[in-house]
């Protein structure tokens, strides 16, 4: 059984670097470390409970895309400069930020110390590595141009996370609002109207039919706010459970599509990321089936996927790429003419990238369309309902003097 060691050594430059290895003995690591160049300084087993071990996984933070986006920019530099890959992997170990990755690449380091590939370590950790991440690293390692891939994985990401910046910063003003609203409604509706209800039945008299309606709905809410409390949390964790699952992704990814105002958006983001993955994995040299595969997951929308499954097929037949596409409506005849002229003239990966940097294009003005449209709209709807409801409180109050006399 192998043991973890945590050491401090001292490179050719005269630097100290620590950091864990796993060996059957301390001889052995030492022995190990020697064999690498480095001079050892300490040496001591880590000592890990079952207990702490469970604790510390469970306060990790979540790897997101742009620390993998960063990962990949200073291993491509470091290693275009001339650094080892088991240095570089050393340095990234310490100064990622992100604790669970910073882990994961001692981990790596560790694989790769022990003689395996560093495509083979990373596919050990599908939660942090995705899979184009994972493949597009083995075909630089095969080829030897492990710089560059690291490089274009750097760019792939760094566009997708400024599509997913887009997106989130053109709808985080209308959903703001939107909440606000609906808890100040609901405030209203709790408190306010209550206190209204009881002054109008102290006072006698019948009440106009919208402040009727407005005093049922304060009643019903109050009786039905805790069963909503409920509901909302158990959808919410349900949905989080299954939003993965077959049949789920079975009826809502088309709605998606089909839906009024979003829909165009939606169909545009899977197409862009779909067409940067596929163009970024065919660049590097992967296998086109492994790249189709892998891309047709990565779209985030099982219609496009299916629509790329039938692609595949069509390549293990030995016919063109681009042919499968034109009997699914999700891909745009200029999509589909601008592959077929990439595959026929040898730059798919090119023609790949110019589609997808239209419909970055295309996914920023929709976005920008529709936060110019929905702003207006929401501020309308809201000051209409909030509106309404104090015109329905303050109707009765005009009749006030009527009934107290």
């Amino acid at each position: 059984m192998t043991t973890t060691f945590e050491y401090a050594v001292r490179t050719r430059e005269g630097k100290v670097t620590k950091g864990r290895v796993e060996g059957d003995s301390k001889a052995v690591v030492a022995e190990k470390l020697k064999a690498m160049g480095y001079t050892p300084v300490s040496l001591e087993e880590v000592k890990t409970t079952g207990l702490s071990r469970e604790i510390t996984l469970g306060g990790q933070k979540r790897v997101k895309l742009k620390d993998l986006a960063i990962l990949s920019r200073q291993f491509s530099t470091m290693i275009n400069s001339g650094l080892s890959l088991l240095r570089s992997l050393s340095i990234l170990e310490e100064q990622t930020q992100n604790s669970r990755l910073a882990a994961v690449m001692g981990k790596v380091r560790i694989d790769v110390e022990g003689g395996a590939s560093l495509s083979g370590a990373m596919a050990k950790h599908p939660d942090v590595f995705p899979p184009i991440m994972v493949h597009m690293t083995r075909a630089g390692e095969v080829g030897g141009f492990l710089d560059q891939v690291m490089s274009q994985l750097a760019a792939n990401f760094e566009a997708e996370v400024r599509l997913r910046g887009k997106i989130k910063s053109a709808m985080t003003y209308p959903v703001v609002v939107f909440v606000m609203a609906i808890l100040a409604m609901t405030a209203m509706l709790l408190f306010i109207v209550p206190v209204f209800a009881s002054m109008f039945e102290s006072l006698g008299g019948e009440l106009p039919l919208p402040t009727r309606i407005l005093v049922w709905m304060s009643s019903t809410l109050k009786i039905l706010a805790p069963v909503i409390v409920v509901l909302l949390l158990v959808f919410f964790w349900w949905w989080r459970r299954h939003k993965h699952d077959q049949k789920v992704r079975d009826f809502v990814d088309p709605l998606k599509l089909k839906a009024p105002v979003f829909g165009p958006l939606a169909q545009k983001i899977a197409i862009s990321r779909f067409t940067r993955n596929l163009g970024t994995m065919v660049h590097s040299g992967v296998p086109i089936l492994q790249a189709l595969d892998i891309t047709g997951q990565t779209t985030g929308n099982i219609v496009i996927e299916r629509a790329v499954a039938d692609v595949q097929d069509s390549v293990r037949r030995g016919e063109p790429l681009a042919r499968p596409l034109t009997h699914h409506p999700v891909f745009p005849p200029m999509v589909v003419q601008m592959m077929a002229v990439g595959e026929d003239t040898g730059a798919l990966d090119l023609m790949l990238g110019k589609i997808s940097d239209f419909y970055d294009a295309e996914v920023e003005s929709t976005t920008e369309s529709l936060t110019s449209l929905i702003e207006p709209l929401m501020i309308a709807v809201v000051g209409g309902m909030i509106g309404a409801m104090i015109i329905a409180l303050y109707m009765p109050i005009f009749k006030v003097f009527d009934l107290i006399k």
